[in-house]
C-alpha cells in the first residue's frame, strides 16, 4: 500500500514545479481539443469543460504520482519511465471521466480520448526536452564551476595558438575525453598586453583589458584566479619585470616555456600547447637567459674518452655524468666517499641507459693519494673533472683544517696524478667565493685555483689543466632555495642573513654546461668566467619565492633578518682585480688569465698549509692560508669597503 502522506512529505521544490508543468499541459490539452469539435461534434460548454479539465488535472498529478512519475532522475530517465508517465495520464482521465460520469451524468468519450492522448504527448515531449536541456545545463554548470578565472599576459601568436587549443578542448566534440584544458582549467577572461593598439579589442573573442601596469588592477576587478605568462620570446630582464608585477596579485602564476620565437616551437608542440604550462620557477626571475652550448664541441670532446668525476654523487658531480654519459664516453668513472649520494646516480644511469653505459662507481677519498693512485693505474682517465669539496661557509668557518684536507690536499692529490699518469685535461669546479675570499671555503678555493695554475705552468706539462669558475647553482645541496621553499611550505619565516646581500645565480644544467664546453676548447691555464648576468638580492629572490606561492611578503610570512654568518660577505665577485677579461667564441664565456706563480714560493708554502692541517691546529692553518692567498681577509674588512661604496 502507497503511503501518500510521506510521498507528499518528500516530494520538493523541483517535483512541485514539474507537477505545476503537467497540471497546465493536461489543462491547455482539453482547451486545445475542445476547438476543432464543432467540425464533428457539438462544443462542451464552457462551464462542464473547465469542471472536467479540474477534475482531469487532480486525477492526472495522483495517477502519476501513483506511478511513480516524479520519483525518477532526469540524467537517467529511459523508456520504462516514459511508460510510467502514459499510465499516469492515462489512468487519470479514465479516473476522471468516471468520476464525471457519477457527478454530472455525462459522459464525453470522444473529448477524453483525444484529449488523454494530446496531453500524454505533451506530458512526455517535455520530459523529452527537459532532459536534453537540464543535461547540457548541468554539464555546462559543472564545467565552468570547475574553470578557473585565467589572465593571460601577451595577446600575440603564442596566445593565439593557446585560445585556440583551449576553444577546440572546450567544444561538445572534446568533452567525452578528459582534455589538457580540464587539466588546467583554464577559462580565458581577459589578456594584458602592452600594445597600446591592441588594449580595448578582442583578441580571438577575448578582451585585451590593459597593459602591464594594470595587472593588479585588473585582476582583482575581473576577479582572476590565476595568471598564463604566455610570451614566450620576452627579453628576460623585461620578463622579469612582468612576472614580479603578477606575484604581487598573490595569485598562482604559471609560464609557457620560454623559446626565442613561436618558431623554435615544434608542430607538435603547438597542437598539444597547453600540457606545456607549468609553474613558475626561480630561475625564470633571473633576468637573463639560459646559457646556450655548442654540443658539437662537447661531443668531440667526450666521445670514446675515459671520463673520471670526483665528487660525481653531488649536485655538480652528479649532473656532469648525466651530461656526459649523453655523449657516448668510453668508460664513466664515478668517484665519491659519500655512498648514498654515489648509489642514487648510479641507478639513475642504469636505468637510463642500461648495459649501453660502461659505468663504474667507486668510494674513496680524494685525499687519500695512494687509494686514488690505484684508481688512475687501473682505469686510466682521459679526462678528469674535478668536483669534490667542501662547499659550506658556516660549517668550514668551524671547521678550517677539513676544508683544507678535502679542498686543498684533495685538489692537489688529484691534479699531481693526473700529470704523472698523462691525463689529457684535468677541469677543476672553483667558486665566485674564490674572488677575494672572505672565508676559510673561499679562500681554500682560491688556493685550488692556484695548484691549477701552479701545474700548468709546469714545463712539458702535457697535462691541460683548466678551471671554471661560476657563482651559485639553483637548487644545489646547500643553497637557499631549497631552505626558502621548506620554510614557506612549513608556515615558518624565511631566514635572509642580511637585507643588502647579493648573490650570483645559475642552474645546475648551466654551470655543467659551461664545465664541458670550456673544456672542450681549453688549451690550459685559462680561468672559465660565466657571464651570469645582474646579480641578485637575495631578500628579493625570496620575496618572489613567497608570492610564487600565492603569499604576501611580510605579511603572510615573515622575513626574518639573522645576520651575516662566519665568513659571509655581502657581495661576491667573479673576477679577481689582477684578472683580465678576454673573450671566447661564446659571448657568455669569458677568460680570465692569471698572473705568473712563483713555483718555488708556492710549492714550499703549500707544503706548510698541508702539515698544519695534518697536524689539525687552527691557528696555524689559517695563518698559512692568509700567506698563500694574499686576497684572503676578513669579512668585516670586505663588508665595510661594500657599504661604503653603497
Amino acid at each position: 500500500m502507497v503511503n501518500y502522506k510521506q510521498l507528499f512529505v518528500n516530494f520538493r521544490l523541483r517535483k512541485r514545479l514539474l507537477a505545476l508543468v503537467d497540471a497546465f499541459i493536461v489543462f491547455v490539452a482539453g482547451l486545445i481539443v475542445n476547438v476543432p469539435l464543432p467540425v464533428f461534434a457539438d462544443r462542451i460548454d464552457r462551464g462542464v469543460l473547465i469542471s472536467f479539465l479540474i477534475l482531469s488535472t487532480f486525477s492526472c498529478f495522483a495517477s502519476l504520482l501513483f506511478f511513480g512519475a516524479y520519483n525518477k532522475l532526469w540524467r537517467y530517465f529511459n523508456v520504462r519511465d516514459y511508460l510510467c508517465c502514459i499510465k499516469g495520464v492515462l489512468g487519470g482521465f479514465i479516473i476522471a471521466a468516471w468520476l464525471f460520469y457519477i457527478i454530472q451524468g455525462s459522459l464525453y468519450i470522444g473529448f477524453t480520448i483525444v484529449t488523454a492522448v494530446v496531453a500524454v504527448i505533451g506530458v512526455c515531449m517535455f520530459r523529452y526536452l527537459f532532459k536534453g536541456t537540464f543535461i547540457s545545463l548541468v554539464n555546462t554548470g559543472l564545467r565552468e564551476g570547475k574553470m578557473v578565472r585565467t589572465m593571460i599576459i601577451g595577446a600575440g601568436e603564442a596566445t593565439r595558438v593557446l585560445l585556440e587549443e583551449i576553444k577546440r578542448l572546450q567544444s561538445p566534440k572534446e568533452h567525452g575525453a578528459v582534455g589538457a584544458a580540464e587539466t588546467f582549467n583554464i577559462y580565458p577572461v581577459c589578456l594584458i598586453d602592452d600594445d597600446r593598439y591592441k588594449i580595448g579589442k578582442y583578441f580571438h573573442d577575448v578582451l585585451v583589458a590593459g597593459g602591464t601596469s594594470d595587472i593588479e588592477k585588473i585582476a582583482r576587478l575581473e576577479r582572476i584566479e590565476q595568471i598564463i605568462f604566455a610570451i614566450p620570446s620576452c627579453p628576460p630582464k623585461d620578463r622579469a619585470t612582468i612576472l614580479d608585477l603578477c606575484g604581487k596579485t598573490r595569485l598562482p602564476v604559471k609560464v609557457l616555456p620560454f623559446v626565442g620565437s613561436l618558431q623554435d616551437v615544434s608542430e607538435t608542440q603547438k597542437s598539444n600547447y597547453i600540457s606545456q604550462i607549468r609553474d613558475i620557477k626561480v630561475e625564470d626571475l633571473l633576468g637573463r637567459d639560459p646559457i646556450k652550448f655548442d654540443n658539437t664541441e662537447i661531443r668531440e670532446f667526450i666521445e670514446n674518452k675515459v671520463c673520471l668525476v670526483s665528487g660525481g654523487g653531488g649536485s655538480i658531480g652528479s649532473e656532469l655524468v648525466r651530461q656526459i654519459a649523453k655523449y657516448k664516453p668510453a668508460q664513466v668513472i664515478i668517484v665519491d666517499i659519500y655512498e648514498n649520494n654515489a648509489y642514487d646516480i648510479q641507478q639513475e644511469l642504469v636505468m637510463e641507459y642500461g648495459k649501453d653505459l660502461n659505468l663504474v662507481t667507486i668510494i674513496a677519498s680524494v685525499r687519500d693519494y695512494f687509494r686514488m693512485n690505484q684508481i688512475f693505474k687501473k682505469y686510466k682517465p682521459n679526462v678528469v673533472f674535478h668536483a669534490a669539496a667542501h662547499k659550506h661557509v658556516p660549517l668550514m668557518e668551524s671547521n678550517p683544517m677539513e676544508a683544507i684536507k678535502n679542498n686543498v690536499i684533495g685538489t692537489f692529490n688529484m691534479a699531481t696524478l693526473s700529470l704523472i699518469n698523462g691525463v689529457n685535461k684535468f677541469v677543476m669546479i672553483s667558486t665566485d667565493k674564490a674572488v677575494n675570499p672572505t672565508n676559510v671555503m673561499g679562500a681554500s678555493k682560491r688556493c685550488c685555483e692556484m695548484i691549477v695554475q701552479f701545474f700548468a705552468q709546469q714545463k712539458d706539462c702535457k697535462t691541460e689543466f683548466v678551471t671554471t669558475r661560476f657563482g651559485n647553482v639553483l637548487g644545489s645541496n646547500g643553497s637557499v632555495i631549497p631552505l626558502f621553499k621548506r620554510q614557506i611550505e612549513q608556515g615558518k619565516p624565511v631566514t635572509v642573513t642580511h637585507p643588502d646581500i647579493i648573490r650570483y645565480f645559475m642552474t645546475i644544467p648551466e654551470a655543467v654546461n659551461l664545465v664541458l664546453e670550456a673544456a672542450s676548447f681549453a688549451h690550459g691555464g685559462e680561468i672559465f668566467v660565466l657571464d651570469m648576468g645582474q646579480p641578485v638580492k637575495i631578500v628579493t629572490l625570496a620575496e618572489n619565492l613567497i608570492r610564487m606561492y600565492g603569499k604576501v611578503p611580510y605579511k603572510d610570512v615573515e622575513i626574518k633578518f639573522t645576520g651575516l654568518r662566519p665568513g659571509e660577505k655581502l657581495l661576491e665577485e667573479l673576477l679577481m682585480g689582477e684578472e683580465g677579461l678576454q673573450k671566447t667564441k661564446n659571448k657568455l664565456i669569458y677568460i680570465g688569465k692569471q698572473i705568473q706563480i712563483d713555483l718555488s714560493s708556492f710549492i714550499n708554502q703549500l707544503w706548510d698549509l698541508k702539515n698544519a692541517a695534518q697536524a689539525n691546529d687552527d691557528q696555524k692553518a689559517i695563518a698559512a692560508l692568509h700567506k698563500i692567498v694574499p686576497t684572503f681577509t676578513t669579512p668585516e674588512a670586505f663588508n665595510k669597503t661594500v657599504l661604503k661604496s653603497k
